[in-house]
């Protein structure tokens, strides 16, 4: 009897883009997960909104130098087996995913806050207050 392999267009369009510098575009409009940004400034703080749907809080890690933040997660595919079923196609995305970005401003790690909720992680960033010059008298 002879051994029949399953054909995935998705798999071999993965396959044609790998070597370039752009991420496949799958039929249907679909595209892998990316995290979305909005940052807004106000004279105090920035604040950030990084959608991350389908991802648990406990794998997203979020890393502050100064001012440049990198948020980056893990989802994990979640294979279930059923007796008596088999899997004919999964779209589930699943590895990791990274994002970098620069303020202009140093940030204050120390009072920076995060939460996460319904798919969209919220960071609070206190901008470090900036020591002023100070002029000294010689006596």
């Amino acid at each position: 009897m002879a051994n029949i392999a399953r054909f995935d267009p998705d798999d071999a369009l993965d396959d044609l883009f790998r070597g370039f510098w752009m991420r496949p575009i799958r039929p249907g409009g679909q595209q892998e997960v990316q995290i979305k940004l909005e940052v807004k400034e106000d004279d105090k703080a920035y604040t950030v909104h990084a959608e991350m749907p389908g991802v648990n809080k406990e794998d997203i890690q979020v890393t502050i130098d100064g001012g440049q933040v990198s948020i980056s997660a893990e989802t994990k595919k979640e294979k279930e087996i059923k007796e008596g079923t088999r899997v004919l196609r999964s779209e589930r995305y699943y590895g990791k995913v990274s994002r970098s970005f620069a303020l202009g401003q140093d940030v204050d790690e120390s009072k920076s806050e995060a939460h996460y909720k319904d798919g969209v992680l919220e960071l609070s960033l206190p901008k470090k207050t900036v020591s002023k010059t100070r002029k000294l008298t010689i006596s």
